[in-house]
C-alpha cells in the first residue's frame, strides 16, 4: 500500500473522529442546555405555585389554562422533547398532563408528545447510528439492552409488549429500533398502538391525586 493511501486513510479516519467527537459535545451541550431551562422553569412555576392558592385539582386547571393554546401546545413540545433528549423520566410530564388539564385531556397531549418523540429518535438513529445513542444513553445500559435485542426471536413483539409495560427503557429502545432498520411503518404502527395504554394509566392515577 502505498504511502499515499495510508496517509488518506488516517486523514479520513482523523475527520470522522472529530466529528464524532464535535456531535458528542453537541448532544452534550444540549443536555445541559435543556437541564438549565428545566431548573429556570421550575423556579418560575414554583415562585408562582407559592403566589397563587392551589388548593385543588381545579385551581391547577385554571391556571394553566391561562396560558391559553399554548400550555397543551408546550407540554406536548415537552414531552417529545424527553424522549430525544432523555434528562427526566417520562411519568413526570405524564403526572403534570393529568393534573393540569384533567385524565384525558392530559392523556392526549401526553400521548402524543412522546409518540412524536419516539418517531423522531428512531429517525435520529437511522440518520446517525450507534454514536448519537453512546451519546445520549450509557455504554453499559447500551449493551445490556442490544444483548437482550439480539437474543430476541422478534424485535418487533419485544418492542410493542415494552411499549404496552412501565419501566422498559422505551426511548434507548426507540433508538435501537433505528439502528435494526426496523420497517419505518412497523415501528410508526407498533408507537401508535402500544403507546397509549401505559400512558392511560399514568393519566388516570395522576388525574385522581
Amino acid at each position: 500500500m502505498s504511502e499515499i493511501s495510508v496517509n488518506a486513510k488516517k486523514e479520513l479516519y482523523s475527520r470522522d473522529f472529530s466529528k464524532q467527537e464535535r456531535e458528542n459535545c453537541m448532544i452534550k451541550k444540549i443536555k445541559i442546555a435543556v437541564t438549565i431551562a428545566f431548573v429556570v422553569a421550575a423556579m418560575v412555576l414554583a415562585k408562582h405555585f407559592f403566589n397563587q392558592k392551589f388548593d385543588s385539582v381545579e385551581a391547577v386547571q385554571e391556571y394553566m389554562k391561562s396560558f391559553g393554546l399554548a400550555a397543551p401546545f408546550l407540554l406536548m413540545v415537552f414531552q417529545a422533547f424527553q424522549v430525544v433528549i432523555p434528562v427526566l423520566p417520562g411519568y413526570l410530564g405524564c403526572a403534570a398532563g393529568a393534573v393540569a388539564f384533567g385524565s384525558m385531556a392530559g392523556f392526549w397531549c401526553n400521548y402524543i408528545g412522546i409518540s412524536v418523540g419516539s418517531i423522531m429518535a428512531y429517525f435520529l438513529a437511522r440518520k446517525y447510528g450507534v454514536q448519537i445513542v453512546l451519546s445520549l444513553f450509557p455504554g453499559h445500559q447500551y449493551e445490556k439492552w442490544s444483548g437482550k435485542i439480539e437474543n430476541s426471536k422478534s424485535f418487533g413483539w419485544f418492542l410493542f409488549v415494552a411499549t404496552l409495560l412501565p419501566l422498559f427503557p422505551d426511548d434507548l429502545l426507540c433508538y435501537l429500533s433505528g439502528l435494526l432498520n426496523m420497517n419505518s411503518k412497523k415501528f410508526i404502527w407498533i408507537i401508535i398502538l402500544g403507546k397509549p395504554w401505559c400512558i392511560l394509566a399514568y393519566s388516570i392515577v395522576f388525574g385522581m391525586v
